[in-house]
């Protein structure tokens, strides 16, 4: 597999250095990216520079994953309007080994292959280097008007003269450009890629590389994902979608793909899995025939959930996704975590129900009419009980009596009124 034919095609670059593609046709070449580890999650906006070192070892090359643990300290003034805060070791550490766990599903870091994947963090390096020395030792190769002319600066200069931008973030390129020299030093690194925002600290790199050591090295970048109507890729009204199945659950990260427009399904199949061009331009031609039943979105669904969370999480997702079209089962129902159950039904009307009546029993009469108001009388629950359903079950008499064990987590209580009518009961 060519790596650079690979991302051509997956419409992934964005700018590449000459003499990158040569350099890859030499042999094994070890690339990285850096990530930034202010969180204990990956979120999806990280995928596209995960997908280039994925792309990058099938291709028989060396990813490399730096965590950047002292970067991550400052702050990239590319694309942000303000600084971070400063993390302690402990919680650096703590995250950086997070993050690893969800890379090992994309990256294989434990075979004996010579382009098995490595992890590393710039604070190993970084911690005991003095100021000092780093300004006597690397300041002096780069110039102030060099730093000036690079766009991430320039833009937040422009974007916000009143604040401007401290001293702190101005250096963030030496510290990432002296990240690179670091692995072309120590891991044999040739390569450093990222989103088209990093273009001008990578290039600081390759200069340090050149000028103090006469070496040459390379950068390559990916455009920076933008959905069809203009809106920003990732971000939800609940904010970022997580790898993290405790931050957003398996459910919803399956949800967020299978919603994806038809105009930017292609596009996302291209970049975020592995299928090959004529997969995906099998699907494309299914899509046109049918869009309604949507083979891109479930595909690209299916991928990316398997891919992060493994086929069992994505069988639960598709099993509840299902529960609001009337095909789920019960047994779904009962095994659903209240996380997945609430996400299900968000929206959903809900009454709040005395804990005490549901355990001492009561009818479902009492229950939906003077407890919870899902019918106005007794008389009409009793015309309309053919379609009525009670955690996904048939209700065959308005005198049935419902007790704990009807409690969903412990707690709800799903009532269906019709086909498409939803309620839920939450105990208190």
């Amino acid at each position: 597999m060519n790596f650079v034919e690979e991302l051509k095609w997956r419409g992934m670059i964005a700018e590449m250095m000459p003499g990158t593609e040569e350099q890859l046709q030499k042999g094994l070449t070890s690339a990285y990216v850096g990530i930034d580890p202010t969180a204990d999650s990956l979120h999806i906006g990280h995928l596209v520079g995960v997908m280039m070192l994925k792309h990058f070892q099938r291709a028989g090359h060396r990813p490399i994953a730096l965590i950047g643990g002292a970067t991550g300290m400052i702050g990239d003034p590319s694309m942000k309007s303000a600084e971070r805060n400063l993390l302690d070791e402990p919680t650096l550490r703590h995250n950086q080994e997070c993050i690893k766990k969800q890379l090992a599903r994309f990256l294989d870091f434990d075979s004996d292959a010579p382009n098995a994947a490595k992890l590393v963090n710039n604070y190993d390096w970084m911690r005991d280097y003095s100021f000092l020395n780093f300004i006597r030792d690397i300041g002096k190769h780069i110039t102030v008007n060099y730093m000036m002319a690079k766009d991430s600066v320039k833009k937040r200069l422009s974007r916000d003269s009143s604040v401007g931008m401290s001293f702190t973030e101005f250096s963030y390129q030496l510290l990432q450009g002296y990240d690179f020299m670091y692995l072309y030093e120590h891991e044999g690194c040739h390569l450093q890629m990222g989103g088209s925002d990093q273009w001008g600290n990578i290039t600081t790199g390759t200069d340090l590389i050149r000028k103090m050591l006469g070496g040459e090295a390379f950068a390559l970048t990916c455009p920076l994902i933008t959905k069809a109507d203009g809106g920003k890729f990732g971000k939800t009204e609940s904010g970022n979608i997580w790898l993290d199945p405790e931050k957003t659950s398996p459910y919803k990260f399956y949800q967020f793909w299978l919603n994806t427009s038809d105009a930017d399904a292609e596009k996302y199949l291209k970049i975020f899995t592995t299928l090959s061009k004529e997969e995906i331009e099998q699907l494309a031609r299914e899509q046109a025939e049918d869009a309604g039943r949507r083979p891109m979105q479930k595909r690209l669904a299916d991928e990316i959930t398997t891919m992060v969370h493994g086929k069992e999480a994505l069988d639960a997702a598709i099993e509840a996704s299902q529960i609001l079209f009337g095909k789920g089962s019960v047994e779904t129902l009962h095994k659903m975590d209240e996380e997945t159950f609430l996400s299900v039904f968000e929206g959903v009307p809900t009454f709040e129900i005395d804990r005490a009546k549901i355990a001492a029993g009561i009818s479902v009469a009492d229950l939906l009419t003077a407890e919870a108001a899902v019918f106005p009388s007794k008389g009409e629950l009793r015309r309309n009980i053919a379609g009525l359903q009670i955690n996904k079950e048939k209700v065959d008499a308005a005198e049935k009596t419902i007790d704990s064990s009807a409690l969903l987590n412990g707690k709800y209580i799903l009532i269906q009124k019709g086909k498409k009518n939803f309620y839920i009961l939450i105990t208190k």
